[in-house]
């Protein structure tokens, strides 16, 4: 006589006692009740049946489920009971899952509830930097500094959505086609993007940019080949005599992280305010003060932008600033707090070189209508800023600092700068990666000042003379 086949969870799994907990007598919310099995026990299900009875599988599930309930249990704690709740039902519909299926259903199904559905274990993936959701159906990931195309799906457009909605409303925001843009951060602190249609044509569009666990320190950036220890110390002298640095580099090159690892060089004992769009700085310190900006409400009123947020801050008493990123009319209060006593300020910027952020910044004085003429903008900049860093994202993947530039002054019109360090390209290691020197540059920085004030004078010489041309 033939066996009859077992549905759901294995049998020596059944009679296993079931630990008796809370989650077990809140999971569910009715008593399992369902149509009567079919006659015949043994089918052959084709991919789409079984796709069907997964479907169901999973809507009967999320039926029983109380919500508040689930909620209130950790990953930990609700996976076995929605794995038990899975097999009881597949066993009464007769639906044929191995133990493997049902604890990925009973998986999918927890992400749904407490995490961020099939995003989920992507980022719980350490060596994934960047997720990008282009639509239900193609979620790209870069490991490595590659990009690739994950098997991760959505089930369909409106599961994008809803996600979107759980990551907007988790910090206040909300994302929706009469406000189809939104930044937003996870828990984290990874920065997230989101675009919805009617402006995303193939559903919702999801941009999420990880930051590791690990804190990066110049030693991390050193071993990770972004840098050379002599231009990792020079930068670290830099942090310590509290010069205003700014940050430039294309997207996804490294700038956060950079501040980061120069953020970790500021005196414990000092009050820093920092202001961004999305808060995604990593800062250590005990005496952090962090502000962030506030979009317009369904009225369109109550914004607060960066610029709302500087002039704020300059009356908070801070010791550094430190701007998340300089996108717009800011860049004015940013300069007018570097040059007011506010020395070891730090920001970040959008550019391809030194001199074009310089460039940059200028435009963006322009842009807040001050009426100012060009010649004054630059001498504010050139009073304000002391160093700027270039970072780029290259072809294998590796992000680099490319360029160390010190603002020396303004002769007539045109601004003065001198490249302390320039990385030049040299060749290719049989395993792909780029290898180059540091050229340096002779003589000395127009901050020698500060750093003699500091004492970090005969630092900065030893680390110039240790750099390799």
């Amino acid at each position: 006589m033939n066996a009859t086949p077992m549905f759901g969870r294995r049998r020596n799994e059944d009679d296993a006692p079931v630990p008796q907990s809370a989650a077990g007598q809140v999971v569910r919310t009715t008593s399992s009740q369902h149509a009567p099995a079919p006659a015949a026990a043994s089918q052959t299900f084709t991919q789409s049946s079984t796709t069907d009875s997964l479907a169901e599988l999973r809507t009967l599930a999320l039926q029983q489920l109380d919500p508040a309930a689930a909620a209130a249990l950790t990953p930990e704690r609700l996976g076995p009971e929605i794995e038990r709740l899975v097999a009881d039902i597949a066993t009464e519909r007769r639906i044929q899952l191995n133990a493997r299926e049902q604890r990925q259903l009973a998986g999918e199904l927890v992400n749904d509830m407490l995490g961020l559905g099939p995003l989920q274990p992507l980022l719980d993936d350490d060596g994934i930097a960047d997720i990008m959701v282009n639509g239900p159906e193609r979620v790209f990931i870069e490991r490595q500094g590659r990009v690739t195309l994950s098997n991760v799906k959505f089930r369909d457009a409106q599961h994008v959505a809803n996600i979107c909605q759980r990551i907007a409303s988790a910090i206040g925001r909300r994302i929706d086609e009469s406000s189809p843009m939104v930044d937003a951060r996870l828990m984290d602190g990874s920065r997230v993007n989101i675009v919805f249609p009617p402006l995303a044509l193939d559903g919702p569009y999801v941009s999420i940019r990880k930051f590791t666990r690990k804190k990066i320190d110049f030693a991390r950036l050193v071993a990770l080949g972004s840098m050379t220890p002599q231009v990792a110390r020079c930068l670290e002298i830099a942090g310590r005599a509290r010069l205003n640095i700014i940050i430039s580099g294309g997207t996804g090159s490294g700038k956060t992280t950079l501040l980061n690892a120069l953020s970790r060089l500021i005196d414990p004992a000092e009050r820093v305010i920092t202001i961004e769009d999305a808060a995604e700085l990593q800062l250590q310190q005990p005496h952090v003060v962090r502000l962030e900006t506030r979009p317009p409400n369904l009225e369109g009123k109550g914004e607060i932008n960066q610029r709302d947020l500087v002039k704020n801050a300059l009356r908070m008493r801070p010791e550094r600033i430190i701007v998340g990123e300089v996108r717009g009319m800011e860049a004015f209060d940013m300069l007018q707090a570097m040059n007011t006593g506010h020395d070891g300020s730090m920001s970040t910027i959008h550019a391809n070189n030194t001199r074009d952020a310089l460039t940059r910044v200028e435009n963006m004085v322009q842009m807040g209508n001050m009426g100012l003429p060009s010649k004054a903008i630059k001498t504010q900049i050139v009073s304000a800023v002391d160093l700027i860093l270039q970072v780029e994202r290259h072809r294998d993947g590796g992000r680099r600092v490319t360029q160390v530039t010190d603002v020396c002054g303004l002769e007539g019109d045109v601004v003065i700068m001198n490249d302390l360090f320039q990385f030049e390209f040299t060749g290719e290691t049989p395993e792909g990666r780029l290898s180059g020197t540091y050229k340096m540059g002779r003589g000395r920085p127009s901050f020698w000042e500060r750093l003699v004030y500091f004492g970090m004078d005969r630092a900065w010489v030893a680390a110039m003379e240790e750099t390799n041309w």
